[in-house]
């Protein structure tokens, strides 16, 4: 059995939002953990990001009034965002992948959240509003935003921690402008590594957030 949790995010990101404070000393936006918790153990629990496919998160944008792209246009979008977000993240610690039509972020945890946290660290703050920008004025794409974490800990402590680092990444671009429609939400804990925890340097590259940028075609 695949240990993730998975959220459509548009609704809850909108409820959270609503319960968000606002740290004074930083000015960092903050989600209550009692809602938070709440909203995320409702949503896994009645399994809706199980019954929410793509096509349901497509179809809703596209009644919204977002266009689809047409095959033939589909790879020069692509190119023009993928080059845009590589302008903007040049030298912030994300990479950028250009796999087929979808384009992926990797954005390492040691940049993003201190060590068993899931608030996004202030120093971030500029480099998710550079993400934002381009979201916002390509936004003929779904977002889809995973968590993982090394296998350091419990199974479940490291499912939440990944579920909730990247609801507070998705949470912070909505906040930025971007349409919560777009986004779905998904946490791996320590599944799916791209490196060995069996050492400190393999640890630390399984522990991120990336982002999956689609486009939205039409069918």
């Amino acid at each position: 059995m695949r240990k993730s949790t998975r959220i459509i995010a548009g609704a809850l990101i909108g409820a959270l939002l609503a319960g968000c404070t606002t740290d004074p000393y930083t000015g960092e936006q903050k989600v209550s953990k009692t809602l938070g918790g709440a909203g995320i153990g409702a949503l896994a629990g009645a399994g809706l990001g199980l019954l929410a496919g793509g096509n349901d998160r497509r179809n809703a944008l596209i009644g919204a009034g977002i266009g689809a792209l047409a095959g033939g246009a589909v790879g020069g979008y692509m190119d023009r965002q993928e080059a845009e977000l590589r302008a903007q993240l040049q030298g912030t610690g994300v990479s950028v992948t250009r796999i087929g039509d979808q384009i992926v972020l990797n954005m390492p945890s040691n940049i993003t959240f201190a060590t068993d946290q899931d608030a996004v660290k202030a120093g971030f703050y500029p480099t998710l509003n550079s993400v934002a920008l381009v979201l916002k004025r390509f936004n003929q794409t779904t977002v889809d935003v995973y968590g993982f974490t090394d296998s350091t800990g419990g199974a479940q402590h490291n499912l939440d921690l990944s579920q909730r680092r990247a609801l507070s990444v998705a949470n912070y671009l909505s906040g930025q402008g971007v349409d919560p429609r777009r986004f779905a939400v998904t946490g791996f804990g320590a599944d799916r590594p791209v490196a060995s925890n069996a050492t400190e340097a393999g640890r630390a590259q399984n522990r991120r957030v990336e982002i999956q940028l689609s486009p939205i075609r039409q069918s």
